[in-house]
């Protein structure tokens, strides 16, 4: 029962046109789920629960692109989960579907009442609908989970509003994974995610320079907003079906350009060529912090020090 869509979201329009039957009559998981840290899963999970109980679909509706974008269009979103990464870990973790709506003008001068009787009620027909304590929806935001508490006694539908999802004393947060990967605590980040932070993208042609120095890498550009501290990496790379152990750099190059800053991975023990392939990229522990190094020599050899350093921590965490 997954719903195999593309990533791009649908508008109201799409939406008044009919949905697949096997996405209606269900749960509805509601919110942005940026990362889709632990927090996010309790709510997946909830949902999936609800459906089991009516024997019906378990649906995440998610929105893009992220509504700050909308609203504060100059300010950048260091987004964890583009939206194709976003639908993956939702389906698996046992969602029968995810959806993104299309956050637009239409969408968010949409009255909270108009969106509960348009979204929730006509296009998904929902049974029960599974949200934070923060949730907020509708024009001006005005409507939260009370509102829709007591929409939902009327119109026969379920709400449930689930807690936040604390961590040794910490509530759970997509801001504060950001944060924690913006210092470089990458075991943070990957605690509250509940699995390795991860990136897609596809391998890029460069300057070559690292055949130079016997260390060739997969050149990748990330989006500008990336907030992930720029330094070194322990990390694992997944190409195709295989996983590969390896050593990346997020940063500006100092030594040679103080260019715009991109992801430089080394795979350990791998000889093909990558140019145009999508690749994921797993952080497993930042190393250090990106430096600045007086000629190549030095380079070679802190290289060579953070590939033993990397490959060491991944053996261990193997």
């Amino acid at each position: 029962m997954t719903f195999s869509a593309s990533p791009e979201s649908l508008s109201l329009a799409d939406l008044a046109a009919g949905l697949p039957a096997s996405m209606r009559g269900g749960a509805v998981a509601l919110g942005n789920f940026d990362g889709v840290h632990l927090g996010h899963r309790q709510v997946l999970a909830l949902a999936q629960a609800e459906a089991a109980q009516f024997g019906s679909p378990s649906v995440m509706l998610s929105f893009e692109p992220h509504p700050r974008s909308l609203f504060q269009p100059d300010v950048p979103l260091f987004r964890l989960t583009p939206p194709a990464i976003k639908r993956a870990e939702a389906l698996a973790s046992g969602m029968s579907a995810a959806l993104f709506l299309n956050f637009d003008r239409a969408l968010a001068g949409l009255a909270a009442e108009d969106f509960i009787d348009q979204v929730l009620v006509k296009a998904l027909a929902a049974r029960a609908v599974l949200a934070g304590p923060d949730f907020r929806f509708g024009k001006a935001r005005r409507g939260d989970m009370a509102m829709l508490a007591e929409t939902g006694a009327k119109s026969g539908f379920k709400v449930v509003t689930t807690p936040a999802f604390a961590l040794d004393g910490e509530i759970v947060s997509s801001s504060g994974i950001r944060q924690a990967l913006a210092e470089g605590d990458i075991a943070k980040a990957t605690a509250w995610l509940g699995r390795p932070w991860r990136v897609e993208a596809v391998v890029q042609h460069g300057d070559k320079r690292g055949r130079l120095l016997n260390y060739p890498t997969a050149n990748l550009h990330l989006d500008p907003a990336t907030g992930l501290k720029l330094g070194i990496y322990a990390v694992r790379v997944k190409v195709g079906s295989k996983v590969h152990q390896g050593v990346a750099s997020f940063g500006k190059r100092p030594t040679f350009d103080d260019g715009m800053a991109k992801l430089e991975v080394h795979l350990f023990d791998f000889a093909s060529d990558l140019y145009d392939q999508s690749i994921g990229v797993e952080f497993i522990a930042f190393l250090r912090p990106e430096v600045k190094f007086d000629g190549i020599e030095p380079l070679i050899r802190q290289m060579d020090k953070d590939s033993a350093e990397a490959r060491r921590i991944l053996s261990a965490k193997a």
